[in-house]
Formats: C-alpha cells, sequence, structure tokens
C-alpha cells in the first residue's frame, strides 16, 4: 500500500531529528571523515545547521550510551509503521 502524498514527505524539527538520536547517528559516521553537521542554538532552539570540518572523532563512552537509548525508543515507538511505510 503507497503512503497517501501528504505522508510520503513529512518534515520534523531539528529538535525532533535531535530527540530520535539521528544527529548523533549522522554524525557519529561523519566523523570518520573528519565532518558534522554543526548545529547553532539560540535560547534551547536549533536556528542553523550547516556541514563543518571538525578536528575530533567519536564521542564518549556516556554519550553514546545516552544517545543509543534515543535511537532505542524512536525504534520501539516506530517500527509497527515500518512495513506499511516501505511498500511500493
Amino acid at each position: 500500500m503507497k503512503l497517501p502524498i501528504d505522508k510520503q514527505f513529512e518534515p520534523i524539527t531539528w529538535e525532533q531529528f535531535r530527540e530520535a538520536g539521528m544527529l548523533f547517528f549522522v554524525n557519529n559516521m561523519l566523523h570518520a571523515f573528519g565532518l558534522a553537521i554543526a548545529v547553532t542554538e539560540e535560547n534551547g532552539k536549533v536556528i542553523s545547521a550547516s556541514p563543518a570540518r571538525v578536528g575530533y572523532r567519536g564521542f564518549s563512552e556516556a554519550d553514546q550510551d545516552e544517545e543509543h537509548g534515543k535511537i532505542a525508543k524512536y525504534l520501539a515507538d516506530n517500527a509497527i509503521n515500518f512495513p506499511e511505510e516501505i511498500k511500493d
């Protein structure tokens, strides 16, 4: 079953992206190349995001544990929808 056109592209906020652990996930991969998506915040709200060169690789064990928990929660909350979303 194909998703309705209004559900095929559903924007989320940077805050939602970060809360799901996805910024960590992407940056974890990008660090291997000396890159990251850097965000600028004001009053706890993301106001801009851009790719950046970085001089570090990876995250601390504590940060990884926290972010992996966010990713696990995202999967637990959303996995039920995945089979329908990928049809067609």
